[in-house]
């Protein structure tokens, strides 16, 4: 028994959640530093904060994987789960920008800080069974066009995410500063328009795409040929239990073993990149001090960034479409690699550019590196892994994505502050040399499934 061919317009509702979740992980991205930094954060401080989103995804993205591949309801096995991440990031989305309402309470910085707990718990909710959704459905055959067409997505949520404030305040008129304290309004409205579109994009998925029973996924599983040795289900399976996710990372296949290096080094960089390059290029091209969050110049760097972002964002999703016929034609860890050098190199320019606009060639190859970064890993994953443990395996390859923004994140603030002499630029550059680091050790990965893409 095999999985069907799915059309186009299938892959594309059955992924159209991504473009909700990625805009508001955009807005988060290029907002959350100077939110917090607005609220009473330093800048040596920030990478601390940031800890909560891979922290939140090492505990939250295993343990959904696992329920979501042991849970089975009349609104399908991964519905319900991205459904609930969607309602509860959109709350948070809603109230980090207006943390300062409950400073009679708290310091307005805790409840930001909170919120922003709130919302990477809650978006981990979501992504973690999308992703398997989109493996659980598309044949083997498919996986690089459907995570493809999932970054395309991922790449336009996150341009309108990353522009909206800057469009807020250049086409309607919203206040791009405020008083000390306070956020200014078209970061506001931004939240709030970022938490509709998560439900609404959400509930397209949910009413337009059909999932396979678990009688189904049994089947595809009996006939699945996974390093060589057939995988037979046969007679009543004991019943999975939550402490199955140790065994099963001790079990990881090689594929996934070799790919974790890459993913530690990409997400290391990344990391850096998001939490340092607004004071960076505040501090680097506009000449400002570090510590000058609130003026009008500092809120004028900061939708720079946003710009900046959903550049590398749209170019991730042109690139994207295109990547199928390249790894078609040079494999796929050929594509990752090369894509990751291209990131890196643009990176490492950041340091050279001296001109707000001479920062757009940077972000247009940063843009190539994050399109590959959200579809070839996945792609080579999907094919080395068996369908039932689908949701847990993707959940456990998370932990190769957190715990290098969790290294990044404890030494980052103190590596600024004491190493790079508050230049947080060289944070950028760090960034770029993990990339480079992460394209050579693709070269290295044994991708069982090199097969061409429909």
């Amino acid at each position: 028994m095999k999985k069907r061919i799915l059309g186009f317009w299938e892959i594309w509702n059955m992924s159209f959640g991504f473009l909700g979740i990625q805009m508001g992980f955009a807005l988060q991205n290029a907002n959350a530093s100077r939110i917090l930094q607005i609220f009473g954060a330093d800048v040596h401080e920030l990478s601390w904060f940031w800890l909560i989103a891979p922290i939140m995804g090492l505990i939250v993205q295993p343990i959904i994987g696992h329920y979501s591949d042991n849970t089975w309801t009349k609104f399908g096995r991964r519905k319900p789960f991205f459904l609930l991440g969607a309602v509860l990031a959109s709350i948070g989305m809603i109230l980090i920008p207006q943390a300062d309402f409950m400073i009679a309470i708290l310091p307005a910085l805790w409840v930001g800080a909170g919120m922003l707990m709130i919302m990477d718990a809650s978006f981990n909710i979501a992504m973690e069974p999308f992703r398997a959704l989109v493996a659980d459905n598309l044949s083997d055959e498919q996986t690089t066009k459907g995570f493809s067409i999932q970054t395309a997505l991922i790449g336009i949520g996150a341009v309108i995410g990353s522009w909206l404030p800057w469009m807020l305040t250049n086409w309607f008129g919203f206040e791009k500063t405020s008083s000390e304290g306070t956020v200014p309004e078209s970061l506001l409205w931004s939240f709030i328009i970022g938490a509709v579109v998560l439900i609404g994009s959400i509930l397209v998925t949910i009413f337009t795409t059909k999932e396979y029973s678990p009688e189904e996924l049994a089947e595809f599983e009996k006939s699945k040929n996974l390093e060589g040795e057939s995988v037979k289900i046969e007679g009543e399976q004991p019943k999975a239990k939550l402490t199955d996710i140790f065994e099963d990372f001790r079990k990881m296949p090689k594929t996934m073993r070799q790919l974790s290096w890459v993913q530690f080094f990409s997400w290391f960089a990344l990391f850096g990149m998001w939490v340092f390059a607004v004071p960076a290029i505040a501090q680097h091209v506009y000449g400002l001090p570090a510590s000058d969050s609130s003026s009008e110049q500092y809120q004028e760097a900061g939708n720079w960034v946003g710009i900046l972002f959903g550049i590398y964002n749209g170019i991730s999703a042109i690139v994207a479409f295109l990547l199928p016929s390249i790894a078609k034609k040079i494999t796929r860890k050929k594509t990752h690699a090369f894509c990751l050098f291209v990131g890196g190199i643009g990176l490492l320019m950041i340091y050279f550019t001296s001109t707000e606009y001479g920062l757009i060639l940077p972000m247009i190859l940063i843009g190539v590196a994050w399109a590959s970064i959200l579809s070839m890993p996945y792609a080579m994953l999907a094919g080395s892994i068996p369908p039932k443990k689908m949701g847990v395996y993707i959940g456990i390859f998370n932990f190769f994505i957190v715990i290098p923004q969790i290294i990044n994140g404890i030494i980052g603030g103190p590596l600024v502050k004491y190493a790079y002499n508050d230049q947080a630029i060289f944070a950028i550059v760090v960034s770029g040399l993990g990339f480079i680091v992460a394209a050579l050790l693709s070269l290295r990965i044994d991708d069982k499934l090199e097969i061409n893409s429909i």
